[in-house]
């Protein structure tokens, strides 16, 4: 956002935001691209960095030559297995098998190398210990984990590489596991809420289009029956020759039928107007998936349950368009922050205030693009305002847009006269 490339327009295409997030990768999220594989082997291949200890051991240890090019193959193989490991744990259809099948190939090879080419090399115990972690149930994962520190004593004993050694192995090993017992546990959380965030905004969506069905039904059901009853009554008066009486019919069912168009479309226009409830759904669903996280208090969507249909629909568009633009145009940004307030203006109207914040790298000198400009006038359609700039510290990307705080009316008490048409 902060060069003219990145500028917070909505007219880009949509390509635009799906290839920033294929350089993300959400923690427990099955990876779809070949990209977002790469970025995820080449994370994990940092914590790699700490097999430089027996790197070095092979390089300065005056081992033989058969035992140099045997540690080094191994080294290779165990990274490789690492690799695999992460490649299969990352696809949709993991194979449990062959993860076991390498989880033990590792193990395998901490104990050989350990047991050749001395102490340096039961830092593979680590990661092996780590792996063994990742595949393991959590309600196995202690025992197995204890069994690895034991294993990693056992063979520190075995090869004399000294208690300190030992035991500083065997502890890492131990508590490396548990860590990541814990971060498995992390995700699959993080999978259980985004599942039940897309199951809300699916309910949402679904519970407004039973409303529609409904009013529909209530709707039609009253004025087609009214025009059918009408239709067969006009058919007698002309069957007996009363043409006045007829056309009296017909009259009435021209007036139904307008009326019936009117409805429909008044109950088509409230399906179409977004929610709040609805918008804010969604938008946890696309930040998370842009790897933004959302903040908006719990209460926000009940902020103003008093507020006319107009109004309210105009605050929700104003939250999909800040969204939308965060997640194709936000770049840097980690958090976006939803915050509703009340505030009387010079004129004395009191307005509601729906305010959307990311702590990207800001708008830059861009200018508002097409999307900013057709929520303006939406906005101005209700007598609202839109503010745009920089938010607080000139850091990121503020969005505040504003309504009259105008209560929907109390419906007009229904004439006691027949009406004519019945």
């Amino acid at each position: 956002m902060s060069d003219e490339r990145r500028t917070h327009r909505t007219d880009e295409p949509p390509e635009a935001g799906p290839a920033r997030a294929s350089f993300m990768n959400v923690p427990g999220a099955v990876v779809e691209t070949r990209r977002q594989m790469l970025v995820k082997v080449a994370w994990m291949l940092l914590w790699m960095l700490y097999l430089l200890y027996p790197a070095s051991d092979l390089v300065k240890g005056g081992h033989s030559a058969v035992a140099q090019v045997l540690g080094w193959g191994c080294l290779v193989v165990f990274v490789s297995a690492y690799v695999l490991l992460v490649i299969f744990r990352s696809q949709a259809g993991m194979r449990p098998r062959a993860c076991q099948v390498i989880v033990g190939t590792m193990i395998a090879l901490a104990v050989a190398s350990s047991a050749v080419l001395g102490g340096a090399f039961l830092t593979m115990f680590i990661y092996a210990s780590v792996c063994l972690a990742v595949i393991t149930p959590v309600k196995h994962a202690l025992p197995a984990l204890v069994a690895m520190a034991v294993l990693t004593v056992a063979t520190g004993l075995l090869i004399h590489a000294g208690t300190d050694n030992t035991s500083t192995f065997a502890l890492s090993a131990f508590l490396s596991g548990v860590a990541m017992t814990g971060m498995q546990r992390l995700v699959a959380t993080m999978k259980e809420l985004r599942e039940a965030r897309a199951a809300v905004a699916h309910l949402a969506a679904s519970e407004e289009r039973l409303r529609l069905a409904r009013d529909l039904h209530d709707l039609l059901g009253h004025s087609l029956s009214l025009i059918t009853l009408k239709s067969e009554l006009a058919g007698r008066f002309m069957d007996a020759g009363k043409d006045e009486a007829a056309r009296a019919q017909v009259a009435d069912i021209e007036q139904v039928a307008r009326q019936s168009l009117i409805d429909v479309r008044e109950a088509v226009t409230g399906f179409r107007r977004p929610t709040l409830p609805v918008e804010l759904a969604a938008a946890r669903t696309a930040l998370s998936a842009a790897q933004v996280r959302l903040e908006a208090a719990p209460e926000l969507v009940d902020a103003w349950p008093s507020l006319a249909n107009e109004e309210a629909g105009a605050l929700a568009w104003a939250l999909r368009e800040a969204v939308t633009n965060i997640v194709r145009h936000g770049e840097g940004a980690t958090v976006c922050t939803v915050t509703a307030d009340e505030t009387w203006e010079d004129d004395g109207g009191r307005y509601a205030v729906l305010q959307i914040t990311d702590d990207g790298r800001g708008p830059g000198k861009s200018q508002p693009g097409n999307g900013l400009s057709g929520l303006q006038e939406r906005l101005a359609l209700v007598g609202g305002r839109l503010e745009t700039g920089p938010g607080e510290r000139d850091r990121g990307f503020r969005v505040r847009a504003s309504v009259p705080l105008r209560t929907v009316s109390a419906p007009a008490p229904e004439s006691s006269e027949p009406s004519k048409a019945s």
